[in-house]
């Protein structure tokens, strides 16, 4: 596999407009927001250089972030960009690499995204993203 770039960290928030209010305050500026009903939830995107944070506040109880966030908070993801994500799934699949998603979904901004377990991956969650 090879990953261009880290793409973004995603940060599970219980509130988006009290974390950006927050993140603001420490000098980051919202480059978009955007809902991702295919995730259940609402995000804002941060720059920070060639990367960017990725606030994710849940829209639904029953959400993957909602979940995340009865446990913990904080960083949920480390998101890689990648060239050509069938190819790359195809790749993983082959050398036994645990993955959520066999095939691509929908992402934010109209990127296709994958995640790899994180038990192939040091107990980090994984995303894998092509732009779209």
């Amino acid at each position: 596999m090879k990953a261009l770039k880290i793409d973004h960290l995603g940060i599970a928030v219980p509130s988006l407009a009290e974390a950006v209010k927050a993140y603001e305050a420490l000098g980051f500026t919202v480059e978009s927001r955007e809902d991702v009903p295919t995730e259940k939830v609402r995000v804002a995107f941060l720059p920070v250089g060639e990367s960017r944070l990725e606030l994710l506040e849940p829209t639904d109880a029953g959400s993957t972030i909602a979940k995340f966030l009865q446990k913990r908070s904080g960083i949920h993801h480390v998101c890689v960009l990648v060239e050509d994500i069938e190819t790359v799934l195809a790749e993983l699949r082959a050398r036994g690499v645990s993955l959520i998603d066999t095939e691509p979904r929908p992402g934010a901004g109209g990127s296709r995204v994958a995640f790899v377990h994180p038990r192939s991956a040091g107990g980090v969650l994984l995303e894998l993203k092509e732009k779209g």
